[in-house]
């Protein structure tokens, strides 16, 4: 049985919960990190002190992106197409979600783990532009096609996904991005989704 570990309200951790359910792959999480700290056994799985970690069977793997790739490779090839022109072109989106986290992180600190006293509107606001025009990016492709990973939903959607609840959720400025919603709303459908990502932002 997969193992996780990694405390749910970590986007990384969010990623791999969801897709793991998403494609009924039974497992056991326990929390790690933030609150519940890493231990020295943890540490040795992963020397990063970062979470998530998986191991399943015979693999021990850190990283939410390369641990997507590695599940959908192992136990849902039908989500990540053999074709690898179509792969790549849903894989950059998975990469380009680091840039976008880096985009929204400040926002989501200040709004989320800041008391409304210790908030720097400023520091919002920045964020709160960045990540937008980020955003603007992902809707100009999401006019073009369904998903991120083409024509119907893959691998590719999930890293996005989960920022994007955060992207949606966060009390900041967005810009409109009509394309981008009605791909979040279509997520929002899905029980998975709605059981490991739209959990109270913490």
């Amino acid at each position: 049985m997969l193992t996780i570990w990694g405390r749910l309200n970590s986007h990384n951790v969010k990623k791999v919960v969801w897709f793991a359910d998403e494609i009924g792959l039974p497992y056991v999480r326990h929390d790690v990190g933030g609150q519940f700290g890493m231990d020295a056994d943890y540490l040795a799985k992963n020397p990063n002190a970062l979470i998530p970690t998986i191991e399943d069977e015979d693999v021990t793997l850190w990283e939410s992106n390369a641990i997507l790739r590695y599940l959908a490779a192992r136990h849902a090839p039908h989500l990540w197409p053999d074709d690898p022109v179509m792969r790549a072109k849903g894989d950059k989106w998975m990469d380009w979600q680091f840039s976008f986290a880096d985009a929204q992180r400040n926002a989501f600190i200040q709004l989320v783990r800041y008391a409304p006293e210790q908030r720097n509107g400023q520091v919002i606001a920045q964020s709160a532009a960045a990540s937008g025009k980020a955003m603007q990016i992902l809707d100009r492709v999401l006019a073009t096609q369904s998903w991120l990973s083409g024509a119907s939903f893959g691998v590719a959607d999930v890293p996005m996904g989960v920022y994007a609840h955060t992207f949606f959720t966060l009390d900041m400025d967005r810009p409109d991005v009509p394309h981008a919603r009605t791909w979040y709303d279509r997520l929002r459908e899905r029980p998975s989704y709605a059981r490991s990502v739209m959990i109270p932002l913490t």
